[in-house]
């Protein structure tokens, strides 16, 4: 637990916040066929173990969820052709049956397909995966894309060696170094799912979502199990960290972008720090306008000069103070589409957003503004 975030990445990877965010952008843009291993010799299906979920050390998160959640496993679904990788908790309701919360995205469209065929969803529940694998699962995208071709891309770029995956008995391919596997079908059968306590540290509602069966578990030899604590750094890392460099290709339509961090007080989703280099008065305000409109579930965005950086609230926080007039550098918006972990939205599910410009003024003379310490 705890140890997929910002600075370990950069560290373990050898990069600076900004090339990382360059290579978030590069696998976005360049996807990759992953390599398919034929033979089952390999480390994911090492071992077959007793069907029984119960012996895997799933947690018990938080005292106010409904039971013990899988929080950091991917599903893998394919169906007619079209794979999909996205986070989904699951929430053990038996040794072999699942609870999982779905929202309305790739992999729900997937199982409403399959369901308005009166078919079962063939899935691979894949556990303690490469860090490239995780955050291409985190990414959002509005066609349906392969990630595990932006895993192959991010694979080899940080690597230097291909992505492999090896072909289940259901058809699903997987991770051929995942520490746990889990064959598994998305039922024809709803459940309750919930409480549970989510990335706003606040509780989510019970609804009945779909049921997972898994047929079979596999593991590497000696495995470990990876989990997130929900609400915590890892969690926030997961969900903010892929979506920075689409708010960056965003911003750098209208001005230069040099790094972009979803801040932890605005739960890794709702809010950002955006960092520019000012190229006319109007850049600040473009840039705002440009990074809600890239991450469109964000409610706050604070755009800062190349002195400031965007990970230290400290510093972030003496810059609004030091270069921000409220009556002047404020946009607010109404009536905005609201993101679904946001427990104060509207009914309607809108929102109001604001952004702030704690940039210097353009052609202001900068010596009476830069700290001296």
């Amino acid at each position: 637990m705890n140890i997929l975030t910002r600075q370990n990445l950069c560290s373990a990877w050898s990069m600076t916040p900004g090339q990382l965010l360059d290579a978030l952008g590069f696998a976005m843009a360049n996807p990759k066929q992953p390599r398919i291993v034929e033979s089952n010799e390999v480390p994911c299906l090492e071992n077959r173990a007793e069907l029984d979920l119960n012996k895997i050390p799933i947690p018990w998160h938080h005292k106010q969820d409904a039971g013990r959640y899988m929080s950091a496993s991917v599903i893998v679904a394919e169906r007619n052709g079209q794979r999909n990788l996205s986070f989904h908790r699951q929430l053990v309701r038996s040794p072999d049956k699942m609870t999982v919360r779905m929202v309305p995205r790739h992999l729900r469209q997937f199982t409403d397909e399959g369901r308005a065929d009166e078919e079962e969803l063939s899935i691979a529940i894949i556990n303690g995966v490469d860090p490239t694998i995780l955050l291409a699962a985190a990414m959002s995208f509005n066609e349906r894309v392969d990630e595990f071709t932006i895993a192959a891309a991010l694979h080899s770029a940080v690597h230097g060696r291909e992505l492999e995956l090896v072909r289940l008995p259901n058809g699903v391919h997987v991770p051929t170094d995942a520490e746990y596997v889990m064959e598994a079908r998305i039922t024809l059968q709803d459940d309750d799912e919930g409480p549970y306590v989510d990335i706003t540290g606040t509780i989510d509602e019970i609804r009945q979502q779909p049921v997972i069966e898994v047929d079979s578990i596999h593991h590497r030899n000696d495995p470990v199990f990876h989990a997130l604590l929900p609400a915590g750094s890892e969690h926030r890392t997961l969900m903010g960290l892929p979506r920075a460099p689409t708010i960056r290709a965003a911003v750098s339509n209208v001005c230069e972008c040099n790094d972009v961090h979803l801040s932890e007080g605005g739960c890794g989703w709702l809010s950002a720090v955006v960092q520019i280099t000012p190229k006319d008065a109007g850049s600040a305000n473009a840039a705002i306008q440009a990074a809600l409109a890239g991450h469109p579930s964000m409610k706050q965005v604070t755009i800062v000069d190349t002195d400031v950086a965007v990970d230290n609230p400290i510093r972030v926080e003496w810059a609004m103070m030091t270069r921000w007039q409220p009556d002047s550098d404020t946009v607010i918006l109404s009536n905005q589409k609201g993101s679904s972990l946001d427990p104060s939205r509207a009914k309607n599910g809108t929102t109001s957003k604001v952004g702030f410009d704690a940039t210097i003024p353009f052609g202001a003379d900068k010596s009476i503004y830069h700290a001296v310490f």
